[in-house]
């Protein structure tokens, strides 16, 4: 089973576009890194947009004094010189691996690599006018809250577990891992 599968997406889209990735290989620089980071969440494989953020982290400067992707001890994406777009996209990879909110579905969890086993991020934003606190353990949900900002009706899934909660503009829920309200 292919891990894009739960995606909106067409899957003979995704899969046309993770093969086109894996031609390209995970070399680039800061920008291109980022965009790589971004697919490999979205296709649901955590493992290979964290080792693309690592590669984007890595030190730009070489001992020997060469230059190439990655980041400049300021962790200003080096381009090289410098473009923004990796930093920025860097940014954005990490919530795609916590957070996908494209459609009317909001998928927790869909890329967590397995290097983050226990963690969590509050205030992300997601589509339908959701701000989201989120955490896990040992790589499974433990928990997450829900603000709501408009009173849209919020479908949340994490793995086959999907709930569907009507909202109250400005009030806040508060589920388990199992998407239970508390």
């Amino acid at each position: 089973m292919q891990k894009f599968e739960k995606s909106n997406d067409p899957p003979d889209l995704m899969k046309a576009a993770r093969q086109s990735l894996l031609e390209r290989g995970d070399e680039g620089t800061g920008w291109s890194l980022a965009w790589k980071i971004n697919f490999w969440a979205r296709f649901r494989y955590g493992n290979h947009a964290y080792n693309m953020l690592k590669l984007l982290f890595r030190p730009a400067i070489s001992p020997e004094g060469t230059t190439g992707g990655g980041s400049y001890p300021n962790l200003f994406d080096a381009h090289p010189p410098f473009q923004i777009d990796g930093n920025f996209g860097g940014s954005s990879g990490i919530t795609e691996m916590l957070l996908q909110s494209q459609g009317k579905t909001l998928d927790l969890l869909p890329a967590l690599p397995s290097a983050l086993p226990t963690g969590y991020i509050n205030g992300i934003c997601a589509q339908g006018g959701f701000t989201l606190n989120i955490r896990w353990q040992n790589g499974q949900l433990s928990g997450v809250d829900i603000t709501s900002k408009a009173g849209q009706t919020c479908v949340l899934r994490y793995g086959d577990k999907q709930l569907q909660l009507k909202t109250e503009k400005g009030k806040t829920y508060k589920l388990n891992g199992d998407l239970t309200v508390l």
